[in-house]
């Protein structure tokens, strides 16, 4: 009878490299991204060291704040921030004080 190994890892976020949940994905097609734009340059005839050194500026910067976002929001943090922008800064109730207290 064969002996499968128990998966501990359910209900686990995705991580690597210390990079955790949406973090990984934004890393992932931002380098991707890059290599395209990298592509694109070097086929429109932009020159060699050009293009290399921008590919390189912005993987460094690509990974330098992708790090920066994940050790300073951590894994939720992305989301608690959008969500921040859909709740209101105050309620208004234009209804009368009167017709507030009176219960009909």
């Amino acid at each position: 009878m064969a002996e499968y190994s128990i998966n501990k890892g359910i209900g686990r976020t995705v991580e690597y490299k210390g990079l955790k949940a949406q973090y990984l994905f934004i890393f992932a097609g931002g380098l991707i991204v890059d290599f395209i734009v990298f592509v694109i340059m070097y086929m429109c005839g932009v020159a060699q060291w050009v293009c290399i050194s921008f590919g390189a500026i912005s993987a460094s910067i690509l990974v330098w704040l992708t790090f920066h976002l994940n050790t300073k929001y951590g894994r939720y943090g992305l989301m608690k921030l959008t969500a921040v922008k859909y709740h209101p800064r105050y309620i208004i109730n234009r209804l009368r004080l009167k017709r507030l207290i009176n219960k009909k």
